[in-house]
This record gives C-alpha cells, structure tokens and sequence, in this order.
C-alpha cells in the first residue's frame, strides 16, 4: 500500500470516473486503473464497484476511502511542519469562495499572495456555501471563505468582516426618493433575488420576512449579483447588495443604493476551516493579507445587525 494509491482512490471517489479521476492525478487512466487494482489485490477487497455508473464505492470501500483520507491528511503534517521550520510559505493551498464574495476578494487577493509567497501554488475554485463545508470535511479543500455562522461543529470560523446590506434601486422605482427604506416596503414581485442554493438569498428572504409570504412571483433567477444590478439597470425593480459589490460604483450608480433603516443590516464574512485542518501558518497569512485589502469599519460589527442565514 502506498500514499499515491491512496491518492488515487481518493481521486476516483471524488470524480467518479477513472479519466477524469487520473486527469486529476496527472497519470493516464491505465495508470490510475492499475494501481487501484493493485491496492485491491493487496487488501483481498473491491473497492469500487465498476459495474455501475458512474463508479461508486462498495461498502468496505467507503470505510477505505475515509480512513484513506485521514491517513493523507496526517502525512500533509509532515510536510508543513518542513515549511514552517524553515520559515516558508510553500505547497498547496485550496480555498473555496462563495460567488457573492468571489468577484470582489480574488482579483486582488491572489496578486497579493502571488507577490508575496511565489513558492506558494493557490487552488481557488467558487462553490455555494453547502459545497465549501463538504469540500472541506472530505479535506478537498484547505479552508473557505463564507458568509456565517453555520452552526457546525466540526467547522472552525474565524470571522474577518461585515458587509453591510443595500437596497439597489431602479430610478422608476416608487422607493427611489426615499432616504432610508423599510424591509416592509420592497415589494416581493419586484425584488431580483440569487437562485436557490445561495446564502445570499436566504438572508435576503430573512430580511424581508418573504419567507412568509406566498403571493410574490419571481420572473428570473440568477447566480451572479452582477446581473442582478443588470436586471435592476434595465426595469423597474430593486434587489439588494453587499458592500463589496458597491466599493466601485460611479458616482451616478450611488445615486441608486439605498440604506435600510438601522439597526443596519449586515452579512458576516468568515474564514472557515475543518477542525482537523494542518495547514494554521499558511492560513493565518491567507487571513492577514485579506484583511488588507477590507476597509477598517468593515472589520467592526459597530451598530450592524447580521442576518440569519438559515430560513
């Protein structure tokens, strides 16, 4: 038994397909197919079952695969004790952002380290919160950067700023001329909300007791709050918006966003770990040059009021 078959096994569990599997790995299918055969000869059990597609586990399998996953994450020790002994920052790092968060963070962030840490190689990939916290229990990823809290235990949060919440709205809209609007106001039927799946929406729900009420209709969903500024942009409605997303606006889009009436709703940002996670020196640099680039209000919660995430 060997760690790169390990690896491999791993690979075919989270692809579920033997070339995507050793693309993965950087070794052709043969290769992956072989060694895995040969971790199986060794053990006197199938790991995964071929027969069914995609590929999937067996039941002595699935325990491989976990204890697998743990055996690779006590050998990771070795190598960050070397890098934090020598006093460099070096290997893999794989982060995980939200994509209400991801446009407005990893532009500069990943110029930030990149100068910084050269030998340091960052994996960054967008996955909506539920994914981050299953990447990171599978040990697929290092760390993530999600709104909280979850109310997870065996996830670590390390908060690293609020966002405060604006109503963007269209000129035509009847709110337009108001200085500060009420959850109440905004009406269901004219709101741009986030699809289902992201926290964002689930907030916004929350924030305006939507989740009460049964007589809005929404005419278009989307993943990407740009395009909800679009869609406010182009009609007559009103979605709202984190304060990173606004940082950039011209001084006409301003003239748009709205405050909501205080105690100002906010959505709390932080860095999430496994409680198993090795890598502490590399990620307690990931959260040091992010809150660089944040604003020093935004890292104190003052007179702001998170909103659940849960509904």
């Amino acid at each position: 038994m060997t760690l790169i078959q390990l690896e491999y096994i791993i690979a075919l569990d989270t692809h579920r397909h033997f070339a995507f599997a050793a693309e993965n790995c950087f070794v052709t299918q043969p290769t992956l197919s072989m060694q895995i055969q040969k971790l199986e000869e060794e053990l006197g059990v199938k790991i995964f079952d071929r027969t069914k597609q995609p590929v999937i586990p067996t039941a002595i399998g699935t325990e491989i695969i976990a204890q697998a996953r743990k055996i690779l994450s006590e050998a990771g020790v070795i190598k960050q004790l070397i890098s934090e002994q020598q006093h460099t920052l070096s290997g893999e790092l794989r982060i995980g952002f939200i994509p209400t968060l991801a446009p407005y963070l990893i532009p500069q962030l990943y110029k930030i380290m990149k100068g910084k840490y050269p030998q340091l190689n960052l994996v960054i990939k967008e996955y909506i919160t539920e994914d981050v916290i299953t990447e990171l229990k599978h040990n697929r990823l290092d760390c993530g950067v999600v709104v909280t809290p979850l109310n997870d235990a065996s996830i670590k949060e390390e908060v690293l700023f609020y966002e405060e919440l604006f109503v963007y709205v269209s000129a035509k809209n009847a709110l337009f001329n108001k200085q500060y609007i009420l959850p109440k106001e905004i009406n269901p039927n004219e709101l741009w909300l986030l699809e289902e799946g992201h926290c964002f929406r689930s907030q916004i729900l929350n924030l305006c007791e939507l989740k009460k009420t049964n007589d809005f209709n929404f005419k278009y969903e989307t993943g990407n709050i740009e395009t909800l500024k679009r869609m406010v942009d182009k009609s007559d409605g009103i979605t709202i918006l984190p304060e990173l997303a606004i940082q950039e606006f011209t001084k006409q889009q301003m003239k748009l966003i709205k405050r909501l009436q205080k105690p100002t709703p906010a959505r709390e940002v932080s860095l999430v770990t496994h409680r198993n996670h090795i890598k502490t020196k590399i990620i307690q640099t990931l959260r040091a040059e992010i809150l660089t680039i944040i604003p020093k209000p935004m890292q104190q919660l003052q007179n702001k009021k998170v909103v659940d995430i849960n509904y």
